[in-house]
C-alpha cells in the first residue's frame, strides 16, 4: 500500500456516523423478514442501501469528497464490478453465446449484484477507524444473538407456527428464515466473528509459566467484561446446535480446527490463553451446553446421513450435462430454477430450484471463468486474513482476520452442501465479512497519544 495513502487520516463525524449506525442497523435487520429471501423484504433491504449510496454521493458532492479514498477499495470493489457488466453482457446478449434463458431472474441477480457492491463500497468508506470497526462488530454479534433467542425459543416452546410469519418450524429451529440450513449459515458466519472479537481480547505477553496466573487469567477472561461476548458465543452456539444442521454444525467446528491450527503457525506472538479458550469452546460449548440441547441428534442425523437417502448427489450429476453445454459463458444469472427442471431426467423426492451445491450452480449459470474470478477474490481475501494474523501489530485487527478466516472456511465447506449463498441475508453478511478481510489488512493503527501516530503494519 502506498506509504502516503497509509498517513490518510479518516474523518468519523456526524454524518458518517448516521451512515455506519444505518449500516450496522441494516445488518441486524436484514435476517429478520425471512432472511430478505422474499421479493418484498428483498427490496426493502435494497432500498435501504441505495438511500445510504445516494446520501453517500450527495455528501461527496457537496464537500468535494472522493467516493473512495483508498486505491485498496477499488481493488475490492473489481470481483463485483466484473459481476456487473457480465449479468450486463448476458441480458443485453451483444456477445455469442453469452446471454440468458430467464431475462427476468437475470434482471434480478443484476439488481442485486449492484446494491451489494454499493453496500460494500459504503462499509470499506465508513468503517476506517476502531470505533467504527468494533460498531459493525457489535451488530453482527447482536443480529446472531437475536436469531439464535428467536430460534431457540420457538423451538423450546414448540409451537406449531411461528408467532410473526407463521411458518412451522417442525424439530429444528429456524430463526426468522424459511430454512434451517440457512439460519445455521449465518449463525456460524457470526460466531466466527464473535469468536474473532474474543481472541482479540487475550493477552499477548509472555510470562513464566505460572498455573494460579493462568487459572487468574482464565477465569479473567470468562467471568470479566469479555463475559458479554462469550455468553453471545453460548447462545449462538446453542442455536446452531438446535438447528440440527449437519454441515452447518460440522463446518463450524471444522473450520475452528482448521483456522487455529494454522494460527499457530501464523501467529507470531499468539495469545498466551488462546488453546485453553479453544478447548473451552468444544468442552463447554459442544459437549455440556450441546449435550443439554441435543447435540445427540446432529449426531444422529449425520450417522445417518447415506447418499442412497439423498436426492442432492443426483442433482449434481444431472447438472454436469448443462455445465458441458455452458462451460464457460453460463446459463444466465439466476437461471437454474428455469434450465434445471427442463433437463431434469427423473422425478425426486422434492423440487430442487437450487443445486444444493454453490460451486455447481454458478458454473451452470455463470460459467467457469466468473464462478473462478470469483472463488479467486474469496481466497485473496482468506490470504489477506492470513497476513494481517501474521504481519499485524493491532490485537483486534488480529481477532477479526482469524474470525473472518474461520467464517470463509465454514462457508466453503457449506456451500459444497447447500445454497447458503441464494439468501441475501447470508449473502450480505459474507460479502461484510470478507470486506473486514480488507479494512483490517489495510487500515492504519492509532495508538492512544497526544499525536498519534499510524502503525506501519
Amino acid at each position: 500500500m502506498n506509504i502516503q495513502e497509509n498517513k490518510v487520516t479518516a474523518s468519523f463525524g456526524p454524518f458518517q456516523r448516521v451512515i455506519l449506525l444505518g449500516l450496522c442497523g441494516l445488518i441486524i435487520w436484514m435476517p429478520i423478514p425471512l432472511g430478505s429471501n422474499r421479493i418484498w423484504s428483498l427490496a426493502i433491504l435494497e432500498f435501504g442501501i441505495v438511500l445510504f449510496a445516494i446520501a453517500h454521493i450527495v455528501y461527496c458532492f457537496i464537500h468535494n469528497d472522493l467516493l473512495l479514498r483508498y486505491r485498496w477499495q477499488k481493488h475490492l470493489l473489481i470481483p463485483t464490478g466484473l459481476m456487473l457488466a457480465y449479468l450486463c453482457l448476458q441480458l443485453l446478449n451483444w456477445i455469442p453465446a453469452i446471454d440468458t434463458v430467464d431475462a427476468y431472474q437475470t434482471t434480478q441477480q443484476l439488481l442485486k449484484t449492484f446494491c451489494f457492491t454499493l453496500f460494500i463500497l459504503l462499509l470499506s468508506q465508513y468503517c476506517q477507524q476502531a470505533q467504527a470497526l468494533r460498531w459493525l462488530l457489535i451488530a453482527i454479534i447482536v443480529s446472531g444473538c437475536i436469531q439464535a433467542f428467536y430460534g431457540t425459543l420457538l423451538n423450546l416452546l414448540q409451537l406449531d407456527v411461528s408467532p410473526i410469519f407463521g411458518y412451522h418450524d417442525g424439530d429444528r429451529a429456524k430463526g426468522s428464515f424459511v430454512y434451517q440450513n440457512h439460519f445455521a449459515n449465518y449463525l456460524a458466519l457470526c460466531l466466527s466473528i464473535a469468536f474473532g472479537w474474543l481472541l482479540s481480547e487475550l493477552k499477548t505477553s509472555k510470562t513464566e509459566f505460572d498455573l494460579r496466573g493462568m487459572l487468574i487469567d482464565l477465569l479473567s477472561t470468562l467471568f470479566s467484561r469479555k463475559l458479554i461476548l462469550r455468553l453471545a458465543i453460548v447462545i449462538m452456539v446453542i442455536g446452531l446446535i438446535l438447528s440440527r444442521s449437519r454441515m452447518g454444525n460440522a463446518g463450524f467446528f471444522t473450520a475452528l480446527a482448521v483456522v487455529s491450527l494454522l494460527s499457530l503457525f501464523i501467529y507470531r506472538r499468539p495469545p498466551t490463553l488462546f488453546k485453553p479458550l479453544v478447548v473451552s469452546l468444544f468442552i463447554l460449548d459442544l459437549l455440556i451446553v450441546g449435550s443439554i440441547f441435543g447435540v445427540d441428534k446432529v449426531k444422529q442425523r449425520l450417522n445417518e446421513t447415506s447418499f442412497s437417502a439423498e436426492t442432492r448427489d443426483e442433482v449434481v450429476i444431472d447438472s454436469l450435462p448443462i455445465i458441458k453445454q455452458h462451460l464457460f459463458t453460463g446459463t444466465g444469472g439466476g437461471s437454474f430454477y428455469t434450465v434445471f427442471p427442463q433437463q431434469q431426467p427423473q422425478f425426486y423426492s422434492g423440487f430442487y430450484d437450487h443445486a444444493h451445491n454453490e460451486y455447481v450452480q454458478f458454473v451452470i449459470e455463470y460459467g467457469v471463468v466468473m464462478t473462478a474470478i470469483l472463488g479467486f477474490w474469496i481466497l485473496y481475501s482468506f490470504w489477506l486474513a492470513c497476513r494481517t494474523m501474521y504481519l499485524r501489530n493491532n490485537k483486534l485487527y488480529k481477532g477479526v482476520a482469524f474470525g473472518c478466516a474461520m467464517a470463509i472456511v465454514h462457508m466453503l465447506l457449506h456451500i459444497s452442501v447447500d445454497f447458503s449463498l441464494q439468501s441475501p441475508s447470508n449473502t450480505l453478511l459474507f460479502l461484510t465479512i470478507l470486506t473486514l478481510c480488507w479494512l483490517v489488512r489495510y487500515l492504519p493503527s492509532y495508538k492512544i497519544r497526544s499525536h498519534p501516530t499510524p502503525d506501519p503494519f
